[in-house]
């Protein structure tokens, strides 16, 4: 997630054009990583629907302006402002799921989570160029597509538990798929996977040198995906990641985010210390209902399922304090250092856990 610089508000936010049979949409925030907004995901399932109804169009790709990357998330620093003021309220006025639901932020969700559902049933050839920093929300409108396309440069995360938040835009749903608890790990850890990680992980389809890709692009236009795929589409490199995998699937199996550090901390390796490390600086609260979070989403049955699930989530983490101040340690301030309350995993209490997870007004829950 990141913030938006004032002078991107002055250009389109998103571009897109027709050529022939290939329809392209691009994220057109260079600077600021193409955060994503309200606006954009309105945009995108605007022409998303168009397209799905002409015949001229054969595929659709989406792709981010600039070589920094895909999308790194949302506009976070709107987000701040909402769960400042949500969380930030007396107990004798606190705010409640219809305060939340009503916030800009939770507005922008809906219809986040909406648009995922979508492009997961897109009928058509929906080709995601996940090239650069893929997070958040743009794991969202890309890990979700039909042809996922990966690079040399692609960094892709879940990185919210670092900032009192939890994995949303059905990462939940996409994680818990994910072989021998990896899913597990990057949420917790909010590690990055390289490219050649998300193809081994089963979070993208095919890779492409970043050399290449406005050579795939162009070759769309006359092409099917599957002929410009086998034009350009190369064998990735081996994963480095999945060369842990015996003991991260021992380790992330753990019933509890204590017992999967006390885990870590048994192995005595380095690299399992330095894990464990990572996880106890993030928000103990998020880690805990990030972790349930997962474990509910695999045996959800539809990706539906778990964005409604994640709405409710989001909602009440707006409600938590640990959103405004992780947000606020690392973007506002910028001082990496936050106060979570409570401070430690042992005091994350099941009662406040459960609250995330409670049904919603019915004229607030996600409809999908």
């Amino acid at each position: 997630m990141t913030d938006v610089p004032p002078q991107e508000q002055q250009t389109p936010s998103v571009l897109s054009f027709v050529s022939g049979s290939a329809a392209t949409l691009v994220l057109n925030r260079p600077a600021s990583i193409n955060a994503l907004d309200h606006e954009m995901a309105g945009i995108l399932d605007e022409h998303l629907r168009a397209w799905e109804a002409d015949d001229s169009v054969a595929a659709v790709v989406v792709a981010g302006a600039g070589e920094r990357g895909l999308c790194a998330g949302g506009d976070i620093v709107a987000i701040h402002a909402d769960a400042q003021g949500l969380s930030g309220r007396d107990t004798e006025n606190s705010a409640t799921d219809a305060d939340a639901a009503a916030c800009g932020s939770a507005v922008f969700w809906a219809d986040e989570y909406r648009l995922n559902d979508y492009i997961a049933r897109y009928p058509k050839p929906y080709v995601a160029l996940m090239d650069g920093i893929v997070m958040g929300g743009g794991v969202g409108i890309s890990a979700h597509g039909n042809t996922r396309v990966v690079t040399d440069r692609t960094r892709l995360a879940m990185p919210e538990v670092g900032i009192g938040f939890v994995p949303d835009v059905g990462g939940t749903h996409l994680l818990a798929r994910v072989p021998n608890e990896f899913g597990t790990y990057l949420a917790l850890t909010t590690s990055a996977l390289s490219g050649a990680d998300a193809i081994a992980l089963g979070l993208a389809d095919h890779y492409i040198p970043a050399v290449a890709l406005d050579d795939f692009r162009a070759a769309l236009a006359s092409k099917s995906v599957a002929d410009a795929l086998a034009a350009y589409a190369q064998t990735p490199p081996e994963s480095a990641l999945v060369e842990q995998a015996d003991w991260i699937g021992e380790v992330f199996a753990q019933d509890s985010v204590p017992e999967i550090v006390a885990a870590c901390r048994a192995l005595g390796t380095s690299e399992a210390s330095k894990v464990a490390d990572k996880i106890e600086s993030k928000s103990p609260t998020a880690l805990t209902v990030a972790l349930r979070s997962l474990r509910k989403a695999k045996t959800s049955a539809s990706l539906a399922d778990s964005l409604r699930r994640e709405f409710r989530v989001s909602l009440r983490s707006l409600l938590h304090p640990d959103l405004a101040e992780g947000i606020r340690a690392q973007v506002i301030d910028k001082d990496r250092n936050p106060s979570w309350r409570p401070a430690s995993l042992d005091d994350v209490s099941a009662e406040t856990v459960d609250e995330f997870f409670a049904p919603l007004p019915d004229d607030v829950e996600l409809n999908i």
